[in-house]
């Protein structure tokens, strides 16, 4: 989509401007100026290199980690559902659904800063390769104690992957533009649970077959297929930018890994070097660097915006079935799977319509946050107060409009975290802050699977005020969500978002120790591009 406003022509020198306030030198814009057709160019090829790897690698990722929902009613009529198969409890269930998370918030934050200091794309490769091994190994589980392990340790070993992600992002494109980008692969989530619940009809036909039931069979087959794009994607997405003549180190324990082919090469390359300037300089970060962005209040707000939408979102991913059969008891299994795929739908369409406008109005992300939410509180409220007895279908309706507010609510959140600390702390930034927000505001995971639905008795008793209880405090949450977007806001344009101590927003240090650098990317974001030939151009 192109930048509005004129168009720049390369000048044959880096442009260097300086600033003097209060007889300082104050920001330095650097980096030649080259016409944005160009740029532009750059940023897609960048786009089919690295999106549908990451397309590819959250779909399944997804799937092994959310598909123990959908064993819950897989088979249910032959007694080969997950709770009878295991002899589980509804809260027994809840716990092994709620271990995955206490471990995700444990090990986010670790395993970005890990990954900080290795290849990221081989760091993301180990994290797929790992959560295939453990998704095959859940096919094994025979009662309580082995699906807690299994739970656990897929929490271990996925922990990372999503902001990692993000984090990955931001070394190939200006915080504005990851929006989208996040959108488009977040997109894997919303197809992988309708696909999923699709699929899962099949492996409920091979019930039985090798003596496995269905959703061994599910677990089984995913996980392989895991194993085997976490070692592809050793090849397939690129290695950090280096500075165009540079050569990688392959020394040490590198030189066992494949290497995977630079992104951009030649002019594509020196274009992408000029016009994000910041990534290419970077320095070690030190625990000093790490607690400044732990102590920072930004990090709070977004973090409770998290809580409310991510924990809903895994509410209605676990319980999604749950919740339906509870509209009408009489439901198959099959009818279940494929009636909680159209959830999943509505939330893909919100995603490709609102995060590429947000992007475009990038100074307006708490708005674009907060209109899906109320739509997600308009939704629970109707699928826990409409339809009658003889009718209940308009509570399906309600499920229907809470996946369309899920949709971009989880991106815009994720890409506000880099617009805001990449300028701030740097590298090091993105990459604790977004472990933090991510692996924190799964808190709320913890919250919806253990304590919501089948997990608080008095709540799932059958009748017209089933769930009731459980998505009030959903709606309670996302409220929270909201005010935490305002207050954020506010204290934004009060307290502004500066340069902590004039660093690069790279998070290397200034040049001389002189000012912020000011790329091209950095120049343009100033402005909004708003609407202008939006489905055009990238």
């Amino acid at each position: 989509m192109a930048e509005t406003g004129p168009i720049e022509l390369a000048s044959p020198h880096p442009v260097v401007h300086e600033s003097k306030h209060n007889g300082t030198v104050g920001d330095r814009e650097m980096g030649t100026e080259y016409d944005i057709a160009k740029i532009e160019r750059v940023y897609r090829k960048l786009d089919r290199r690295i999106i549908p790897a990451f397309w590819v690698l959250y779909f399944i990722c997804s799937a092994i980690r959310s598909n123990v929902g959908l064993s819950q009613t897989m088979n249910e009529a032959q007694g080969h559902d997950l709770a009878q198969e295991l002899h589980l409890s509804p809260k027994q269930i809840s716990t092994g659904l709620a271990l995955f998370y206490v471990c995700y918030v444990l090990f986010d934050l670790p395993s970005n800063l890990v990954m900080t200091r290795l290849s990221p794309h081989v760091w993301m490769s180990r994290i797929v390769i790992a959560v295939g091994i453990i998704g095959a190994c859940m096919a094994a589980i025979k009662a309580a104690w082995s699906l807690y392990l299994t739970r656990l340790l897929l929490g271990i070993v996925i922990a990372g992957m999503w902001p990692g992600m993000a984090y990955y992002l931001t070394l190939f494109y200006p915080p504005s533009r990851t929006g989208k980008r996040i959108g488009f692969y977040f997109t894997a989530a919303q197809v992988s649970a309708s696909v999923v619940g699709l699929v899962s009809a099949g492996f409920q036909g091979m019930d039985g077959l090798g003596g496995l039931v269905g959703f061994q069979w599910m677990f089984l087959l995913y996980g392989l297929v895991g194993i085997l794009v976490g070692i592809s994607l050793l090849w397939w997405l690129p290695d950090r930018p280096l500075v165009p003549g540079e050569t990688r180190n392959r020394a040490g324990w590198r030189k066992w890994i494949p290497q995977s082919r630079p992104a951009l090469e030649g002019e594509d390359a020196q274009i992408h070097y000029e016009d994000l300037t910041r990534v290419y300089r970077r320095h070690a970060w030190t625990l000093k660097d790490l607690w400044h962005v732990v102590i920072d209040w930004r990090v709070w707000p977004l973090m409770v915006m998290y809580f409310g939408v991510v924990g809903v979102g895994i509410g209605v991913q676990n319980y999604g079935t749950v919740i339906i059969q509870g509209i009408n008891p009489n439901l198959s299994g099959v009818d279940l799977s494929l009636l909680f795929a159209p959830i999943w739908v509505m939330d893909l369409i919100a995603i490709l319509l609102v995060t590429p406008i947000s992007d475009r109005f990038h100074h307006h992300r708490a708005l674009f946050f907060s209109i899906p939410v109320l739509l997600q509180i308009a939704g629970l409220l109707i699928t826990t107060y409409a339809g009658s007895e003889s009718n209940p279908w308009p509570r399906y309706g309600g499920l229907l409009i809470v996946g369309f507010g899920l949709g971009p609510t989880v991106p815009i959140t994720m890409t506000w975290t880099n617009e805001i600390f990449q300028p701030r702390h740097g590298e090091v930034g993105v990459a604790a802050a977004s472990a933090l927000v991510s692996g924190l505001g799964n808190l709320g995971s913890i919250l919806t699977t253990y304590a919501l639905y089948t997990g608080w008795p008095a709540d799932s008793v059958p009748g017209p005020a089933q769930y009731r209880k459980s998505n009030l405090v959903m709606v309670g949450i996302l409220c929270l969500s909201i005010l935490s977007a305002v207050l954020m806001t506010v204290l934004l344009r009060v307290v502004g978002n500066g340069s902590r101590a004039k660093q690069i927003s790279s998070g290397s240090s200034t040049i001389d120790g002189e000012g912020i650098i000011v790329d091209g990317a950095a120049r343009r974001d100033l402005q909004e591009r708003g609407l202008g030939r939006l489905w055009l151009r990238r």
